[in-house]
């Protein structure tokens, strides 16, 4: 038995659990003035993100001991499962703040575009990890799986949840460049991208969307409407200096920055704890996608190689979308911040995630522990830094 725990990553073990139990305290701070003035009693969404991370907690076991090669052996069904949820939604999805983005199974209320991520990084990986020897024929190595990203993006973009959307994109264009595609191809593809995205604005444009792009880069122009929310969070962000008022101290939450247990977290953060607060969640958030990065160099398989990047990039994304909601960077879009921000799909999509990249950690591990080989890369890994798709073929492959 302790053979088999030395293997574990314990920066990955304890880092994710840390940042959710911490958000368990910061999300009460957050919200119990809210739910007290929706008629809840005052620890209601405490409890209810605590019962999700005693779920994800389960998820996180299990996907830590699970072997990450046998998730290709079931690519199909998780795929079928996640498609067949996104049509639910468009069906018999519930509306919550002008998007159909949650599905209700009598308590419980979950969003399939959470699980999207996860899937279609499983998916990705697979795929292009298997056709390694066909990455330089675009329509048999390369367009195949596009096709299958298009329609699940498209189906959250129907709900619709562009910030989700969009993330995925991202997570999948981490995961195709990091596979080796060719760079006449990826061109190709970049440029195809920006010509849908042009075809669709038309279509998208609306005024609740311009007023985000307002809201977020004119804000005092209109600081009673499109603009209040990031007003009330640069105050927040203002007022919490470097050592912050206190915990629970925020003034910020008490009706002035609306939904502020959701996205706008890291503003009450930087209110009640200061830039120190702020820093070192953001830091143990950057260990996670750094140290995610290190794994994938030192996988020595493909699909391996590529799932780990695939869930240190939704981390870090999603991370830099909710903090440059918050600071004007980024029109706001409702993402969530990483383990931190009231969201139950999402935290437990997430410490599942970690799961996985623990046990891909793990292999690697004992691995170098079996082999003597005590590098951080390996030996016959490609010299670029993710790129290649060349992941541990020794000199005679």
């Amino acid at each position: 038995m302790i053979q088999k725990l030395k293997h574990y990553d314990y920066t990955l073990l304890i880092t994710p659990l840390f940042l959710s139990a911490f958000g368990l305290v910061m999300i009460y701070s957050a919200s119990m003035v809210t739910a007290v003035v929706e008629g809840l009693d005052s620890t209601y969404y405490l409890k209810r993100q605590a019962m999700w991370f005693c779920i994800g907690l389960i998820g996180f076991t299990v996907t830590s001991i699970f072997p990450y090669q046998l998730y290709q052996r079931f690519i199909k069904i998780i795929l079928l499962v996640t498609v067949i949820t996104l049509i639910g939604v468009d069906l018999f999805g519930t509306e919550v703040n002008n998007a159909k983005s949650w599905l209700s199974i009598g308590p419980f209320r979950f969003q399939p575009a959470e699980l999207a991520k996860i899937s279609l990084i499983l998916y990705l990986a697979s795929v292009y990890s298997k056709k390694q020897a066909y990455l330089s024929d675009f329509t048999k190595g390369v367009l195949p799986p596009l096709v299958m990203t298009g329609i699940v993006i498209g189906f959250i973009v129907l709900q619709p949840d562009i910030g989700t959307a969009v993330i995925i994109f991202l997570i999948a264009c981490s995961v195709i460049f990091s596979s080796g595609i060719r760079f006449k191809h990826l061109s190709i593809l970049i440029v195809v991208g920006l010509a849908l995205v042009a075809m669709a604005v038309p279509y998208m444009v609306t005024e609740e969307r311009i007023s985000r792009f307002t809201g977020a880069y004119q804000p005092f122009a209109t600081p009673d409407s499109d603009g209040y929310q990031l007003i009330q969070s640069y105050v927040a962000i203002g007022v919490g200096g470097l050592t912050g008022e206190g915990l629970g101290q925020s003034v910020q939450k008490l009706g002035y920055l609306t939904q502020a247990h959701t996205d706008f977290i890291m503003a009450i953060v930087a209110e009640e704890l200061g830039f120190i607060g702020v820093f070192i969640v953001t830091g143990l958030l950057s260990v996670i996608v750094i140290r995610g990065i290190f794994i994938s160099r030192k996988c020595q398989d493909s699909f391996g190689a590529l799932l780990a990047i695939g869930i240190s990039s939704m981390v870090g994304i999603q991370a830099f979308v909710n903090l440059g909601s918050i600071s004007g960077l980024l029109p706001i879009t409702g993402v969530t911040l990483p383990f931190v921000s009231y969201g139950g799909t999402s935290l437990l999509v997430l410490l599942i995630s970690m799961g996985i990249l623990n046990n891909i950690a793990k292999t690697v591990r004992k691995r170098e522990f079996e082999s003597g080989d005590s590098q951080d890369i390996h030996p016959n890994y490609p010299k670029k830094f993710i790129r290649g798709g060349n992941y541990g073929r020794t000199k005679s492959n």
